[in-house]
């Protein structure tokens, strides 16, 4: 089992969502967030006064996953996620030893 963290842009989550259920992901975490990668932020201008914005809002998407469905979910996720300019996030991947549905105590894939 693994666990997918991916941190896109707020404006691609939908397509990110819908690409992940055609391929068969039933559920997932979805956590606002802020951040910055290379782009280092930006600066804005409000009332005539420029500011900087070191953090940008992304979000954060948890998903875990069986290992026979990792490679499609990751790949759904670059092909719905991606716009070609900076910014557009990262996918982290981590094995999972043990998942357990409290409502059931269901262990392991039968669990997600």
């Amino acid at each position: 089992m693994k666990l997918i963290t991916a941190v896109i842009k707020p404006f691609r989550l939908d397509d990110v969502r819908n690409a992940l259920a055609e391929v068969g992901v039933q559920g997932m975490t979805v956590t606002e967030v802020k951040g910055f990668g290379r782009q280092r932020g930006h600066t804005e201008l409000y009332r005539g006064a420029e500011y900087v914005v070191d953090f940008l809002p992304k979000v954060k998407l948890e998903i875990a996953v069986g290992d026979e469905l990792a490679e499609r979910a990751i790949e759904a996720i670059v092909e719905s996620a991606r716009t070609g300019k900076v910014g557009d996030g990262k996918i982290f991947v981590v094995d999972l030893g043990q998942v357990v549905r409290i409502r059931t105590g269901e262990i392991g894939e039968q669990a997600i």
